[in-house]
């Protein structure tokens, strides 16, 4: 059985966990290491108890660069102390650049040529100034990436925008979307059974990472300019490092509700049949990552029927108008939103979630079998089990 060490950014981001349910549906073992961002450490991930490599701050970036410096000193001693004892592993995956350094020094700790895996999903807007910052940032990634053996990413536009033009990672590239994980095989019966609430209101939902005050604002201002005709429904984690006032705007706003965190993949169903459209749009970091991205939301939301709204001029809006689905906007104004929503009614609606729901479930879903093969390459790559030909390696 491959067994993995997964070092994280942050143990408590669900989008670590999701990984970890993969890999282990393809039959990997996983022992999990990162750093998180509540005060007391995460005492399970998925059934797995992290190694925890201290606390940091979202949008701190000096106090991160402080905490990787304390974590290169310890993480030896913490793989070493963890219990019960962590055997060298196969292979290490290096979620970000941060945990890129820290892989190199954890590999240093078991005295053997194990093999690193870069993932990265988000393009940071750092490592894209013109700057000195910049130019240091991916000259260090350079250097960290110099002998990783793949490089995991999730959309086509990281590859074609930064790694290839920049020359960031000589590694194969494996893509590995931000599809919804299938526990089950899908039948079209159930996804076509599967009731939409009744309309008027429409409802429009804004899951997962809340980290965008734009799109925030423009749903507000269009849900009132269409004066409750459309609700706006949010759920997952808000970055309050981006809008700390986040709950009391919500509060302010007679059409926008939050609903709190919930469960990937256990929630996904639920949450996704309260709502008519999907938002998948994020201008965080926009003309550079959030223009680049293919967010978790495309995938989930379409899997259950909602559909979804994205700017046209991004890769989520090119991979959507490639399907023939969705509402594509022109501009990002509450005006350009109600000439595309306001006149929606009950017989376009469901000719746009038809269409979404017509598509095979594997465009937006990943099944076992698909956890199975993303194993297996890994495996390919795994350190030898023999310990002389690891030191012949090292």
């Amino acid at each position: 059985m491959l067994h993995v060490l997964y070092l994280v950014h942050d143990v408590s981001d669900p989008a670590v966990r999701r990984r970890i349910i993969m890999l282990r549906a393809g039959g990997a073992q996983v022992t999990l290491a990162g750093f998180r961002r509540t005060a007391s450490p995460i005492a399970d991930v998925d059934g797995l108890r992290p190694i925890d490599l201290g606390a940091t701050r979202d949008g701190r970036f000096g106090q991160r660069l402080t905490a990787i410096a304390k974590a290169m000193v310890s993480i030896g001693s913490k793989l070493a102390a963890s219990s019960p004892a962590i055997p060298r592993p196969d292979l290490i995956i290096a979620r970000n650049l941060e945990m890129l350094a820290l892989a190199r020094r954890a590999r240093a700790t078991f005295r053997a040529a194990v093999p690193i895996v870069y993932e990265c999903l988000d393009i940071h807007r750092l490592v894209l100034r013109d700057d000195y910052l910049g130019k240091a940032m991916r000259a260090a990634e350079r250097y960290l990436a110099r002998d990783v053996k793949l490089l995991v990413t999730s959309s086509p536009a990281f590859v074609a925008n930064y790694f290839k033009p920049f020359g960031q990672v000589a590694a194969p590239v494996e893509l590995v979307e931000n599809k919804y994980f299938e526990t089950a095989p899908v039948l079209a019966d159930d996804r076509l059974r599967a009731e939409t609430p009744v309309a008027p209101p429409w409802r429009i939902g804004w899951f997962g990472a809340l980290r965008c005050r734009r799109s925030l604002e423009l749903l507000a201002e269009f849900s009132r300019r269409l004066d409750g005709r459309f609700e706006i429904i949010l759920r997952g984690r808000p970055a309050l490092s981006e809008f700390p006032d986040f709950h009391a705007f919500v509060e302010s706003e007679p059409w926008l509700s939050f609903r709190g965190p919930y469960r990937n993949p256990e929630d996904m169903a639920a949450i996704y049949q309260e709502v008519h459209f999907s938002w998948a749009i994020d201008f965080f970091e926009e003309g550079q990552n959030s223009e680049w991205l293919l967010p978790n939301r495309l995938y989930e939301g379409c899997r259950f029927g909602a559909v979804p709204i994205s700017m046209g001029n991004t890769e989520t809006g090119r991979f959507l108008q490639r399907q023939g689905l969705g509402i594509l906007l022109p501009e990002a104004s509450p005006a350009a939103l109600e000439s595309a929503l306001g006149k929606m009614d009950e017989d376009r609606f469901r000719k746009l979630r038809g269409d979404v729901l017509a598509r095979n479930p594997r465009t937006w879903s990943y099944n076992r079998s698909d956890c199975r093969a993303f194993v297996d390459k890994l495996s390919g790559l795994a350190a030898p089990s023999d310990p002389l030909v690891a030191e012949a390696l090292a």
